[in-house]
């Protein structure tokens, strides 16, 4: 059993991206964590209400296996967050899987870690990671590395599943 900690937006992240992949994971018998810049309730965009167990900012790569940024347009809040990025960044350095799904994955590239690996995102997103030295393939769910990425919606299961897989390896 894995423990993995989904990050999401205090308000507008993409409900299906969080509760999809959350019900996979679950599903495998891993332990999932919420956690967000508030402890209060979050909605979603399409109106799912999520209490986090923690405020992202107490987090320590120690804490998890995987640590999975949710995507939506509320997403943006960690952009240029740099608590975020370091979060990001130590998680990797330690071993640990990253991923991101829909525009999330630019959290990703401007936390640097996605300079000369393939990735994928919502196509908002594409000039971000472009910019940030990843390689954009457009395909739906992209595995470089420890480093796992979405383009929306529509992959939540299957990037899920990469997740789990990746999991699977270590």
């Amino acid at each position: 059993m894995a423990r993995i900690t989904m990050v999401i937006a205090s308000h507008g992240f993409r409900d299906e991206e969080y509760l999809q992949p959350k019900e996979v994971f679950l599903a495998h018998g891993h332990e999932v964590k919420t956690a967000s810049s508030t402890l209060n309730e979050c909605k979603g965009r399409f109106g799912a209400l999520v209490k986090p167990d923690l405020n992202y900012t107490k987090l320590k790569p120690e804490d998890f296996e995987a640590l999975v940024f949710v995507g939506g347009g509320g997403a943006s809040e960690y952009f240029d967050d740099p608590l975020a990025h370091t979060l990001a960044r130590e998680a990797y350095q330690k071993g640990k899987i990253v991923a991101a799904i829909c525009i999330a994955p630019v959290i990703l590239s401007r936390a640097g870690l996605l300079q000369g690996k393939k990735a994928t995102v919502y196509q908002d997103g594409q000039p971000d990671l472009v910019k940030g030295g990843a390689f954009y393939t457009g395909n739906s769910v992209e595995i470089d590395d420890r480093i796992i990425t979405g383009n929306g919606p529509q992959a939540a299961r299957d990037f899920a599943q990469a997740i789990i897989a990746q999991l699977g390896e270590k």
